[in-house]
């Protein structure tokens, strides 16, 4: 039943296969998501994206650097930067923020994000299809958010617990509404007859 009510939240959890998103997702490690449309998506989102091709159709986990009508810029060795402002990248690994892709200058399209790994160096990301797209991807691909993974186990766990006192609840219910039918369906005994002196 938990599992049931997990998914109906909208919550889901997935483990990292990779290491693009190394070290802020190492791979092995367990993530949790909730479940968001293409209007919910914000800079600086960890999504988990379907993929146009490659990844034999699996999704995807990256970071949303820029959002439709983004200029995002880098170039070798230095910082990037979205509508002319640096970004601040403690999560990128190594503090590399270019990693080994060529420099790269883009205008993202409207209902597109350009997405990168945080280990810069060992991530297939928007710098590598430039060409298609300024690199970017259709924000309608992103299936969910990651949550902190503190925060994401303790809503694991109060969806699961919910679920479950939602479904003893409605048994309790069911119970008692039976034994209310039935008592209402029982003949009452007649009256004894009254005597007469």
């Amino acid at each position: 039943m938990g599992a049931i009510a997990l998914l109906a939240t909208g919550y889901t959890t997935a483990t990292v296969n990779g290491d693009a998103m190394d070290p802020t997702y190492p791979r092995g490690d367990r993530v949790f998501f909730e479940r968001i449309d293409a209007d919910e998506v914000r800079r600086g989102d960890v999504v988990l994206h379907r993929t146009e091709d490659g990844y034999e159709n699996r999704p995807v986990l990256r970071r949303v650097i820029g959002m439709g009508g983004d200029h995002v810029r880098q170039i070798p060795g230095g910082p990037v930067t979205v509508n002319g402002g640096t970004l601040t990248e403690p999560y990128v690994k190594d503090g590399d923020p270019s990693g080994t892709a060529p420099a790269y200058d883009v205008l993202v399209p409207e209902g597109r994000l350009f997405l990168l790994g945080d280990h810069r160096a060992n991530s297939n990301d928007s710098r590598f299809s430039l060409d298609a797209q300024s690199g970017s991807v259709a924000a309608t691909t992103v299936q969910a958010r990651a949550l902190d993974n503190n925060w994401g186990l303790l809503l694991l766990v109060l969806t699961a617990l919910f679920g479950l006192l939602g479904a003893a609840g409605g048994l309790a219910m069911e119970i008692a509404s039976q034994v209310s039918r039935r008592a209402s369906r029982s003949p009452h005994p007649p009256a004894p007859p009254a005597r007469v002196r």
